[in-house]
């Protein structure tokens, strides 16, 4: 009599799924850290409101009056006369720029009338003035 030894079930090849999720959560969390987040730069000023603002997206260079009136390009002081220059630059470089004009809402408006003026002078053909929409 022939006696057949039993034969033992074999396994199938099994990913370690417990190291692959690990690898996964790391990478979600490197992304996560590592995304630029759209923040806004330079300063906090109030804008006035506006209902049919409009989010512009093409190159634009921002130009910032503070509640005290002074003039910032970006998170730079800038004064009034250097301003001319460095937006001419700047235009010359990329005649396509928009310039951005965050003036506070607090501002007597011949201030703001002089820096658009400045910006005029310099050559900008598209200056925008920054608004933000009421809160409902």
């Amino acid at each position: 009599m022939l006696v057949h030894r039993r034969r033992k079930p074999r396994y199938g090849v099994q990913m370690p799924l417990t190291s692959l999720i690990d690898i996964v959560f790391l990478l979600l969390i490197y992304f996560l850290l590592t995304t630029n987040f759209m923040t806004e730069e330079g300063l906090r000023v109030h804008l006035p409101h506006a209902v049919s603002a409009v989010a512009q997206e093409d190159r634009e260079l921002v130009i910032t009056v503070s509640p005290e009136g002074d003039v910032y390009l970006g998170a730079t002081a800038v004064a009034l006369d250097e301003l001319m220059e460095v937006v001419r630059q700047r235009l010359e470089a990329d005649p396509e720029t928009a310039v951005v004009l965050k003036a506070d809402r607090s501002l007597v408006l011949d201030r703001v009338v002089q820096v658009m003026d400045t910006i005029k002078a310099a050559g900008a053909a598209r200056l925008r003035l920054a608004t933000e929409r009421p809160s409902p």
